[in-house]
């Protein structure tokens, strides 16, 4: 018969190795939950909820209950969500290929691609029936062709053949004003289409900066982004060449009367500061300087939405 204290010492040694075993589940689940919620780029996804919130101010009638508000802000995260995960399920090959991105949940190994895809639909779904449950059914359509127009024409036909790609694909992150005014009133006005072209014209020179100090990773996944097709001197021309095409639209509503002298005043002052830090990008042509205009560009779009939320607000 075995001893009392051997039987002890293997029970005991067993129970180590099923707690050991239980924690390294848990902890690949969350690992795998962290992956889930990567794949969606938070980041993006916020700014994408904020440029929609001044739109809810701006459509004829005014902010519409809160229940509707927050259900339309929570259809565009998911449908920006969605399109994330699209893109990482479609390029999961190439971003192996990069620096920035080969540690991501595709490429690392730590989500299955089918489980990605799956994911993908599920927001997608999920984002439009809240929405469609919101507001008019256009809101719907707008929706989905923002869905269909980020996965079709920007990752798979625009991204890897041309360096518009960032130039055209933009209109798929500019659009959550359209989709918000679509929902609320069945049509698209001058407001949603001047919070459009403000987002359209800042997403080139936001992701030109990006690409001048990651330019040897965009080569190596074999995208064809504007500083490797025309080199860094005519990007950056073309950076404050946008920057400076970003002032009118931003001063439109004031011009319309659906903002305030105030917000303009914010406005001439985060223009300026911005188009003075792409000029200082062309002076200087280093990696720093890009980086300051990729930072610059959030500062810009973060302040100028804010500002229209408030001036609205008050």
């Amino acid at each position: 018969m075995e001893p009392l204290s051997n039987v002890n010492v293997d029970h005991a040694v067993a129970f180590d190795a099923r707690a050991d075993g239980d924690e390294a589940a848990a902890v690949g689940r969350a690992a795998r939950l962290r992956g889930y919620w990567q794949m969606t780029r938070p980041s993006v996804v916020a700014l994408v909820f904020f440029t929609a919130v001044p739109m809810l101010f701006l459509v004829p009638g005014g902010l519409p209950s809160l229940q509707i508000a927050a259900g339309l802000l929570a259809g565009i995260a998911a449908i920006a969500g969605a399109s994330s995960v699209f893109n990482a399920w479609i390029e999961r090959e190439s971003d192996k290929l990069m620096v920035r991105t080969r540690t991501r949940p595709l490429p690392s190994g730590l989500i299955e691609p089918r489980h990605a895809l799956l994911f993908a639909w599920v927001l997608s779904f999920a984002g439009l029936a809240v929405i469609g449950a919101c507001g008019h059914w256009l809101g719907v359509v707008a929706g989905a062709l923002t869905i269909a127009f980020y996965v079709f024409v920007y990752t798979i036909w625009l991204k890897p053949l041309t360096p518009l790609n960032i130039v055209i694909g933009g209109a798929a992150g500019a659009a959550p004003p359209l989709i918000v005014d679509a929902s609320l009133t069945g049509g698209v006005g001058l407001m949603s289409l001047t919070l459009f072209a403000i987002v359209f014209l800042w997403t080139p020179p936001h992701f030109w900066a990006i690409s001048l100090f990651r330019k040897d990773d965009y080569a190596a996944a074999g995208f064809p982004m504007l500083p490797i097709t025309h080199g860094d001197d005519h990007t950056r021309r073309r950076i404050t060449l946008y920057a400076l095409s970003m002032l009118p639209p931003s001063l439109l509503p004031v011009l319309t009367g659906h903002l305030s002298l105030g917000y303009g005043g914010v406005a001439l002052a985060v223009n300026a500061g911005f188009i003075w830090t792409c000029w200082q990008l062309e002076q200087r042509k280093t990696h720093q300087a890009a980086r300051r205009v990729m930072f610059g560009s959030l500062i810009y779009l973060h302040l100028l939405f804010t500002a229209m939320t408030v001036d609205l607000m008050l």
